[in-house]
Parts: structure tokens; C-alpha cells; sequence
């Protein structure tokens, strides 16, 4: 059989279904192979680094590897920000690229290119991979597909990429006679007794526990197994961004998002905490501010996480266990859990909530994006799947989204690519065809992959999107009024944004606009009443700002806008820093 057909076979015998792609001269044996399938299904992109976007969505939602795939040269560099995005954020891939045919390519020689578009893309990604390959000999391309796909998914999950000439394509195989990969895999580092035995008990002991739990809970599949085990001993729960679906914001349990961006409340909690249990995140700068040192800093901090090289990395933890999230917890589950009684703790944080809400309740017709988001989740059917982009949407979106059990939010937390959000929602949609998708963007992030509007209506999606306009790169231009005296160079002088209700109108997608708050709840009823692609348009004042914030080498309770430090102090179970203090 030829070798691309051979590709093909090997992605529906692993479940994919659908390969994101753009069309191009040296991946014209794999569309080939494609054409005329009922079992897989090319969905043509209209921008690679879409595709490669749309892939990470598939494997989010799926839990199979998604798969991308691009013609050589500027092609596969097009795939590039979206390759990072998921070995940032550990979402398994498979990016399958073109290449010239071997008798074109350079190799070694000492030039610059000798096949037209040729681009050593190994080479490029290999910082951003778990694995890559340039396949020069058709007798081995059954081992290494089988070994790239296993090594995917295995252990922390990442992409992976397959680059494949021309005249490798279209080699005639017997695919049954060559070597397999055996995948025996590695297993993670095993949960020792005694490790157990020394959480359970730093539990028992504690009087105010907190559990942080990070995007590794959803890439492990533990989510049921975080229930039994905060609903078994009653610790309430804060997130870090990539967090956000892995518990029900409606439990009474779930405390809120913490860091740079993260709810008042929840940067409160933890900072009065005497144990951490942070399961399945790599607490990046975000989530611990500029000055580590002072996260956490009287609490007895519990690290688990399957990469153990984000052990100790950034937070020296008391105790650091390497393991999968889910076995940890299948094992902790074992044991007969239980706190002291905690209930002054638990009504602490909830006069935490109180005195310091997300939202407010608008006293004018301008529309408070908080607000916004709050309403907005009363509208969200119950098994919807938010994606939301890069810059201040996402962080209102954090901030005040209430997620109920069974839907999901996927955004990006390390590549943090601006633009991202629609691609990623097409690529989720078809991973459950006909699940309610809801997208929340920006005016800014939305122009950078605009194209992607002809792939909703082409296959009329059921994606909704919602767009708040500040007219501007609002997060840069708050930034810039903090630092920069608020010279909005290229954020608001020289930026420019055309009519979105005229552009989406092109696409054939039905538009609508929100202007005050008075048509907000008439808005948000018409972009939820039926399943079909819709856009609709919410106008924000160019002042809008993310609050509360943190500053540069401020610990996370002390956020701006600052509490007095007799506030900040009443605040406090612990002590505030010296550097705090009148």
C-alpha cells in the first residue's frame, strides 16, 4: 500500500477522526489519502497556525491526540505558535508536515536550501517538542508512528511531529511486515505509603487546609476523583488559570482563581493557609507573583505533579511527590480522610467573598465586563464549552465566569496566543459535533484569525461568539498606564478596528450588537436560542481594567488597587510582611 495511505489507516485505528489542514504541494499524497474517506475527515483551515489551534481544541475536549497538518516551508513555520501552545500546556499532538522530496534536501551541505520550500522544521520545533522526525527510510515509518503516538500521550502529554518527503509519501509499503513499536511505557513514579500516610495526616492536623489544583487534573482525568476527595474531607479549593474546569465554580467548596489576576478572595485563602495541597500545576509566576518566596509562607506545602522537574522548581515544597494526580488521589481516597473541624476557616473565606466580590452591579448603562461574565453564565447551556482568548477577556472571563459541572473552559496559559479562541472551538466542535461552543474574544485578538469565519459557516458550527470591543489592546494599554504614563502607543494611537457587524455579515453569520446594559439580558437570550453560529458584539469603555492585580514583587494578597494596612492586616490570619507593615 502507498505510505500516506498507510498514515491515514493509522489515525483511525487510534480514533482520530478528524486531521486540521491547509492545502499544499508537499502534503498532496496525505490530502489524496484523505479524499473520499468516511471514517477520518480533512477539515480544511483557512491559516495553518488555525490548524494547529483547532487541534489543540480536538485533544482537549476529545482526550485523543489532536492532528494538524501543513505543506514545507512557511507551512509548517505557520504551525509553529500553536506547537508551542500545547508543549506548554501539555496537550498530546500530532503535527504531520511535507517536506521535499530526500534527493532535494541539504542535509548537511553547507547551503541555505536546495528543494523549493524547503525548511528544516526539525530542527525549528525541536525546543517545543517531545519528539520529531524527519522520516528518510519508508521501512521504518509503522515503528516510529506508533512510537511518536505513544510517546504523546504518555507520561506528561505533548506534541510530537512527523516530517514527511514527497517521495516517502508515496512509497509502496507492506506496513504488516515491518518492525512495531513496543509501548511499554515508563510508568510515572509511584506513590510511596509513607508519603500518604504523611498528607494524611498533615490533614488531620490542619485547621486551614486549601487544595490548588491546576490543568494537570483534567489532562489525568481526575476530576471525579478531586470530588470524592474534597467532598470527603471538606477542604475548600482555589484554581490557577488553567484549573478553572476542573471543579464546579457552583459547589459551595470552590473558592475562586488565584494570582497576578486572581480573585481577591482566593489570593486571600491561600495566603491564610496553613496547608497547600497543589495537585497538577507547576505554579508559574502567575499564580505565586515575583516574589516566590512569600507564597504560601506559612503553610506546609504539598507539591504533586507528574514532571519532576517542576518538583522544587519555583516553590521549595515540603513534600514533593512525583506521580500522576489521579493515582495520588485514588490512593489518598483509600484512606479514611478527615479535617478537624474547619468551620471557622470556611466562614472566614466566605467573609472573604463578601466584602471583596468579583462583580458589581453597574450603577450607569456602561457595561462592567465582570458583570458581563457573571450574567453570561446564567445564559451558558449546561454542557457548554467556553473558549476564550488572550488579553483582558480572559481574565474578566477567570475572574467571573461561574462553571457549573459538565462544562468546560479552554484557554491558553502558556503560549498565551492572542487569537487563538475561534480556532480552538472549531476544533472542539467537531470533537462532539453538536455541542454548544461559546466563544469569548477580543476586538483585537478576533482580526488575527478573523479567516476562521468561513470554516464556522461552512460547517455551520454551533459556536457562539461574543466579542467585547474596547477598541484597543486593552491589556497592554493598562499596562502602559501603570508603567508607561499612559503613552498607548500602538494600542490605542495607531490601532484601528473595522465595523465587526459588516465583516461577520460577509461570513453569512447572524450578528448583533449590545450597547448599554439595558439590551445585555435581550443579547444574551437571541446568541443562546437556537444552535446556529452567531455573533454578537459587546461594546466596553476603552477604561475598562482587570482588578484586582498584583504588582511586581508584592506577595499575592497584597493586590492593587491596595487595602490599608490595617484592612490588609484585619485581613490576615498570619502576620503581614515586614515590608507591609505602616
Amino acid at each position: 500500500m502507498k505510505l500516506s495511505d498507510y498514515v491515514i489507516d493509522f489515525l483511525v485505528s487510534k480514533g482520530v477522526t478528524h486531521v486540521f489542514e491547509v492545502a499544499g504541494g508537499s502534503i498532496t499524497y496525505m490530502l489524496d489519502s484523505l479524499y473520499d474517506r468516511q471514517d477520518i475527515q480533512a477539515v480544511c483551515m483557512h491559516h495553518e497556525q488555525s490548524a494547529s489551534f483547532a487541534a489543540e481544541g480536538y485533544a482537549r475536549i476529545s482526550g485523543k491526540p489532536g492532528v494538524a497538518m501543513a505543506t514545507s516551508g512557511p507551512g509548517v513555520t505557520n504551525l509553529i505558535t500553536g506547537i508551542g501552545s500545547c508543549f506548554f500546556d501539555s496537550v498530546p499532538t500530532l503535527f504531520v508536515t511535507g517536506q521535499v522530496n530526500t534527493y532535494e534536501f541539504k542535509f548537511d551541505r553547507p547551503v541555505r536550501q536546495v528543494g523549493f520550500q524547503e525548511t528544516d522544521i526539525i530542527n525549528i520545533v525541536k525546543p517545543i517538542v517531545k519528539d520529531a522526525l524527519l522520516v528518510t527510510d519508508e521501512t521504518k515509518i509503522r515503528y516510529e508512528l506508533e512510537r511518536l503516538f505513544d510517546v504523546a500521550c504518555s507520561g506528561r502529554p505533548g506534541p510530537v511531529l512527523i516530517d514527511l518527503p514527497m517521495n516517502i509519501q508515496r512509497a509502496i509499503i507492506m506496513p504488516e511486515e515491518q518492525e512495531s513499536y513496543d509501548e511499554t511505557r515508563v510508568e510515572t513514579g509511584e506513590v510511596s505509603d509513607d508519603d500518604i500516610d504523611k498528607v494524611f495526616t498533615l490533614i488531620e492536623h490542619s485547621q486551614r487546609p486549601v487544595v490548588l489544583i491546576g490543568g494537570g487534573i483534567r489532562l489525568s482525568g481526575a476530576t471525579e476523583e478531586l470530588y470524592y476527595f474534597l467532598h470527603k474531607t471538606g477542604i475548600p479549593v482555589v484554581s490557577s488559570l488553567m484549573g478553572l474546569d476542573s471543579f464546579p465554580h457552583d459547589n459551595e467548596l470552590y473558592v475562586g482563581m488565584i494570582g497576578t489576576y486572581g480573585n481577591r478572595y482566593a489570593n486571600l485563602t491561600l495566603a491564610n493557609s496553613d496547608l497547600v495541597i497543589a495537585m497538577g500545576t507547576r505554579l508559574d509566576t502567575r499564580q505565586t507573583g515575583t516574589k516566590p518566596e512569600s507564597f504560601a509562607r506559612y503553610s506546609t506545602v504539598v507539591h504533586v505533579d507528574i514532571d519532576p522537574s517542576e518538583l522544587n522548581s519555583k516553590i521549595k515544597a515540603d513534600i514533593a511527590i512525583n506521580s500522576d494526580v489521579r493515582k495520588f488521589l485514588a490512593k489518598l481516597n483509600n484512606h479514611p480522610l478527615g479535617c478537624k473541624n474547619i468551620s471557622p476557616w470556611i466562614d472566614r473565606i466566605k467573609q472573604y467573598k463578601i466584602k471583596y466580590p468579583d462583580y458589581v452591579k453597574p450603577e450607569s448603562n456602561e457595561i462592567p465586563p465582570n458583570y458581563l461574565m457573571h450574567e453570561l453564565s446564567g445564559h451558558l447551556p449546561e454542557d457548554t464549552i467556553l473558549c476564550v482568548d488572550i488579553g483582558q477577556n480572559q481574565m474578566w472571563s477567570a475572574q467571573s465566569i461561574v462553571l457549573r459541572k459538565g462544562q468546560r473552559l479552554l484557554t491558553e496559559g502558556g503560549m498565551a496566543s492572542m487569537g487563538s479562541a475561534l480556532s480552538i472551538a472549531i476544533g472542539a466542535s467537531f470533537s462532539c459535533p453538536g455541542r454548544p461552543i461559546a466563544v469569548i474574544t477580543g476586538d483585537g485578538g478576533f482580526q488575527l484569525n478573523i479567516q476562521e469565519l468561513q470554516t464556522v459557516y461552512h460547517h455551520d458550527l454551533p459556536i457562539k461568539i461574543i466579542l467585547l470591543n474596547n477598541r484597543g489592546y486593552g491589556m497592554i494599554r493598562q499596562f502602559q498606564d501603570q508603567y508607561f504614563d499612559g503613552r498607548h502607543q500602538s494600542t490605542g494611537i495607531g490601532y484601528s478596528c473595522p465595523d465587526f457587524q459588516k465583516v461577520v455579515s460577509a461570513y453569512s453569520i447572524p450578528v448583533a450588537k449590545i450597547l448599554t446594559i439595558r439590551n445585555m439580558a435581550e443579547g444574551l437570550e437571541w446568541l443562546f436560542e437556537d444552535k446556529k453560529p452567531k455573533f454578537l458584539e459587546v461594546l466596553i469603555s476603552d477604561r475598562s481594567v482587570v482588578t484586582p492585580k498584583l504588582g511586581v514583587n508584592k506577595p499575592i494578597e497584597d493586590q492593587d488597587p491596595p487595602l490599608s494596612p490595617d484592612e490588609l492586616r484585619s485581613n490576615m490570619v498570619t502576620d503581614i510582611l515586614e515590608k507591609e507593615k505602616v
